[in-house]
């Protein structure tokens, strides 16, 4: 019985893969690439004469996307808070932004999923997977699960 379990521990253990961080275009790449991935800057910090109001549990702020940017991704890597900048080229982005439901858009929302992130659109909104469901629905998309 002791066996049993232990190999059944050593399956489930080897079949998760490890999260990978999203990964960030290289700077020679940015000229061209359809989807350009770059590190957020960190937002101003308070200034010392301001009070801060700390609330009981604390939740982290959903990040300040930017004017051109369509998603934001923030992972928790080591404890330290990554924000991720998702932009797209013009043709893109105008497509994103009319029919978020579309493919290239769903890609780098599930790419930053998988890296273990959080996806936030304009306006701090963040994109669920009750999001994910309703635009499923709008193109009456159907997932076929195996098992």
């Amino acid at each position: 019985m002791k066996r049993v379990a232990i190999l059944a521990i050593v399956t489930v253990a080897a079949c998760t893969m490890p999260r990978e961080p999203v990964p960030i275009t290289p700077a020679g790449d940015l000229a061209g690439a359809p989807v350009v991935r770059r590190p957020v800057e960190p937002a101003p910090s308070p200034t010392p004469g301001t009070a801060l109001v700390r609330p009981a549990r604390p939740v982290a702020p959903a990040p300040v996307v930017p004017a051109d940017v369509q998603y934001v991704c923030v992972t928790d890597v080591g404890g330290e808070r990554r924000e991720t900048a998702i932009e797209f080229s013009p043709k893109v982005a105008q497509l994103c932004r009319k029919h978020p439901e579309m493919g290239p858009c769903q890609y780098e929302r599930n790419l930053c999923r998988r890296s273990g992130g959080r996806v936030y659109a304009a306006g701090g909104a963040e994109i669920t997977a009750a999001t994910e469901a309703e635009y499923d629905r709008k193109v009456m998309r159907v997932r076929l699960k195996t098992n």
